[in-house]
């Protein structure tokens, strides 16, 4: 049984803006996986309502949010079609912290250091919670999937591979 950790920044705006929400914490480190469908079954919850966090930048310098299940691949030309781009790709892992201020595997839509155009996947307007990172390795929360939306001025769009590659 994971341990409960302090609050993070996401769970602390979730509260002041009067969002409910459902901690999840999960058992990581060194050995541990903690890919999203691990994370999933260690939150017990099904893979295609826990979302991951992915940041790109686009051909003009611009930088995009896209939130997928995290058995998905996002795809990058619907991506940029969907924020209105020619082209995006995702951006280098050493890049995340310094912009977002989340490290890989902790990285949440809510609370990044600047709101940056955040898209979800269609498919979260069909649940009834959605799970995504607390903003850092080992806590999840989950909420409703349309106060998560409004919370970051989201929007949805098919932004995932059509074909698995597993």
């Amino acid at each position: 049984m994971a341990q409960k950790t302090e609050k993070t920044n996401v769970m602390r705006i979730l509260e002041q803006k009067k969002i409910p929400y459902t901690p999840h914490f999960y058992p990581h480190g060194e050995g541990i996986p903690t890919d999203g469908v691990t994370v999933a079954n260690f939150v017990g919850k099904d893979v295609k309502s826990v979302y991951k966090t992915l940041v790109t930048r686009s051909a003009s310098k611009n930088y995009y949010v896209f939130v997928i299940p995290v058995a998905e691949h996002l795809d990058l030309k619907k991506a940029a079609k969907a924020v209105g781009e020619k082209s995006i790709e995702m951006i280098r892992q050493d890049e995340l912290l310094p912009l977002t201020g989340y490290i890989h595997g902790g990285c949440s839509p809510v609370g990044m250091k600047k709101l940056f155009k955040t898209t979800f996947h269609s498919d979260i307007a069909t649940l009834e919670t959605v799970a995504v990172s607390a903003g850092k390795v080992g806590a999840q929360i989950e909420v409703e999937p349309d106060k998560l939306i409004r919370l970051v001025n989201g929007r949805t769009a098919d932004i995932i591979s059509s074909v698995q590659t597993n």
